[in-house]
């Protein structure tokens, strides 16, 4: 079962990622509370990258014990490694450097230089997500997945019309055809997505109000992936005033 959306708007996308990086931090202390470890799932693109970069200048991060966080990917491009398209790469610059977390805790997606297609790329990581899950279980329930949306309304490389976001009987997928150069991509499914206990989808910029507002509002999750987004606990959407208007 998942919870309500719950939907918070900042004034602009500065402000949008430093709360979210607050917020972030915040919800990994509480989670060490309770669980050890954490297992986190990150997001390039824009605004998700603005977010990594105030998580590793912020004065919170001494809050969480990085030892015991593992992180994860949502999605990758399939590039080979160093390729400045790659999300993780984008993230190592933004925050990764900054972190003192054991590099074992760091799940990166094979680049296209570590495997022989795509698809075994996926299978990989697939395995990899298994090893920490619990029995009978494709991956770890993670504490948090912080999703970006694209204009068109996609997450993670799960886009519009393709059928991808019905998935359910695996734990990663590979994208042959994004219709966002680089084409070929591997991908968590919304299955997995959605079992974390909290779902953020963090948006920002007028050219994605009329989706934000169609996915909060219900849409076909085939037309808009988006809308499907929920977590077992929390689903939140963090916007700014641009991307917030009807």
């Amino acid at each position: 079962m998942t919870a309500p959306r719950a939907v918070v708007v900042h004034p602009d996308a500065d402000i949008l990622a430093r709360a979210t990086a607050a917020r972030f931090l915040l919800t990994l202390a509480d989670a060490q509370s309770v669980r050890h470890p954490v297992h986190v799932a990150l997001s390039g693109g824009t605004i998700g990258t603005q977010v990594l970069a105030q998580i590793g200048r912020s004065d919170l991060l001494g809050m969480v014990d990085f030892s015991g966080v593992h992180l994860w990917w949502i999605d990758e491009r399939f590039v080979p490694t160093g390729d400045a398209d790659r999300n993780e790469g984008q993230a190592g610059e933004a925050l990764l450097a900054r972190l003192p977390i054991p590099e074992e805790n760091i799940h990166r997606m094979p680049a296209s230089n570590q495997a022989k297609d795509v698809e075994e790329a996926a299978a990989s990581y697939a395995r990899e997500l298994a090893s920490f899950a619990a029995e009978g279980e494709l991956a770890p329930r993670f504490d948090l997945v912080l999703l970006g949306m694209g204009p068109d309304g996609h997450i993670a490389s799960l886009f519009p019309g393709q059928g991808t976001v019905s998935i359910s009987d695996r734990a990663t997928i590979a994208v042959h055809d994004s219709p966002k150069p680089p084409p070929e991509r591997i991908s968590l499914t919304l299955p997995i997505l959605n079992g974390a206990r909290q779902v953020w989808l963090v948006v920002a910029g007028g050219a994605k109000a009329e989706q934000v507002q169609r996915a909060i509002a219900g849409a076909e999750p085939d037309d808009i992936p988006a809308s499907a987004a929920a977590g077992r606990d929390t689903t939140l959407w963090l916007l700014d005033a641009e991307a917030a208007e009807s």
